[in-house]
């Protein structure tokens, strides 16, 4: 798809779009979720739609399917962190689509799914293979994964001084491109360029 029509599609759908965002910030804000220390959750998933907004014309080809991008990327946390279970989220779409939304149900939930991190002890546990496995098989999940990652690193160099995320990020680089599976070469760039972007913090 051109990226005019995807942006042309958006605005079309900016009603339906932005109460889908705020029905999930509202969720988030209800677990008293926050993100960086003390933003509210909901700056994360502006964060992360905005990488669907910049990059969403590259995965798919009909304007049919919009509302569902941006309902999973607002939506991706919910099972995570915001303590909705499978069920609820597929009820909360429906409730959106009865209130004038246009989600396919099923693809956005699914794709909520394969991003819910297993349980872990540690970081690499909690992204195993049997994770990115999940990811790789599932419709937009790659994508929206890239999106997730993009607002992270984004955050992680916003004041000019990479944070220690920022140095986990590049370091786990080579291996999670190499496990989500095919995403847009654009936005593999994109990531590495924030890798040079701000200063280093000296090590401890």
């Amino acid at each position: 798809m051109e990226r005019q029509e995807f942006l042309s599609a958006y605005l079309a759908h900016e009603a339906q779009i932005t109460h889908i965002y705020e029905c999930a910030a509202q969720i988030h804000a209800d677990v008293n979720q926050h993100y960086g220390g003390d933003l509210p959750y909901a700056f994360h998933l502006k964060l992360a739609a905005s990488y669907v907004t910049r990059f969403g014309h590259l995965v798919i080809n009909d304007v049919a399917e919009i509302q569902t991008l941006y309902a999973a990327i607002y939506f991706h946390d919910s099972l995570e962190d915001a303590r909705l279970t499978y069920n609820d989220l597929t009820k909360v779409f429906q409730k959106l689509n009865a209130e004038g939304c246009n989600i396919n149900v099923e693809v956005a939930t699914e794709a909520v799914y394969a991003l819910t991190n297993d349980k872990g002890r540690t970081r690499a546990e909690r992204a195993g293979d049997k994770y990115y496995e999940g990811i790789r098989n599932t419709r937009f999940a790659p994508f929206l994964k890239m999106c997730d990652r993009l607002a992270n690193l984004r955050y992680s160099t916003l004041f000019g001084i990479k944070s220690r995320m920022a140095e986990v990020y590049e370091r786990e680089h080579p291996h999670f491109i190499a496990s989500i599976g095919s995403v847009p070469a654009e936005m593999i760039a994109e990531a590495e360029r924030y890798f040079t972007e701000g200063l280093s913090l000296p090590k401890a």
